[in-house]
């Protein structure tokens, strides 16, 4: 080898190749967005329980995407607060009507960051600390996963819900929560019985502030 500064080690066509393609299975198997020309194909990032993440199943993600896309209506905006695999579902376009909403994530978790301007990093400890283009009561539709089921953590995530919200709110959290929540949020349980891939030892209640056909309340 030379020891010239202008000799620049450089990769065969092969072997870069070779490299695109496990950057690409690497990719597939984390479950990441790939972009292709310009749109999002929104995948799975797997849920990560160290950071108090707990999946929807699909029925339990798709009915709740539903639901926020009728209450949005059309040209609505739907504000997803810890509550991802909902996000995913209105962006797969597997929900009648969800190309006409446009939705967003709100996540701690940076590997949602894939998800381009859709993504807006999210600290529930600093409810307010938003970007300046998150404007006040700019989405018809609130939907929020509060981490952890204390008062703590669900007062925190009504101060973000409260500055993000038009009006409507739909909150799923643990059954217990439901005084903190009526106290805070004035919202009703539904009859409907949200479900996890994971079983969980506490059972989960959706709650709103309007009347729902989609969720029974």
């Amino acid at each position: 080898m030379s020891d010239s500064d202008d000799d620049v080690p450089t990769l065969s066509a092969h072997t870069l190749a070779a490299l695109q393609e496990f950057y690409n299975e690497t990719s597939s198997a984390q479950g990441l967005s790939t972009k292709q020309g310009d749109e999002f194909t929104v995948g799975a990032v797997e849920e990560d329980w160290r950071m108090s993440q707990f999946w929807y199943s699909d029925e339990t993600a798709t009915q709740l995407a539903e639901e926020v896309v009728r209450e949005a209506g059309e040209g609505g905006r739907i504000a997803c607060v810890s509550a991802p695999s909902v996000y995913q579902k209105l962006k797969q376009g597997v929900v009648e009507g969800s190309e006409r909403v446009s939705a967003f994530v709100l996540e701690y978790d940076r590997r949602f960051a894939t998800y381009g301007d859709d993504f807006i990093f999210y600290d529930y400890n600093e409810p307010l600390s938003l970007p300046a283009s998150v404007a006040p009561q700019s989405f018809d539709v609130v939907l929020a996963d509060p981490p952890y089921l204390s008062e703590e953590c669900l007062s925190k995530v009504t101060q973000t819900i409260k500055y993000l919200s038009k009006g409507k709110v739909l909150l799923c959290t643990g059954a217990i929560m439901e005084k903190v929540a009526k106290e805070l949020l004035d919202v009703k349980m539904c009859s409907f019985l949200p479900k996890h891939n994971r079983n969980l030892s506490n059972e989960f209640r959706c709650f709103v502030n309007y009347p729902s056909r989609l969720l029974s309340c």
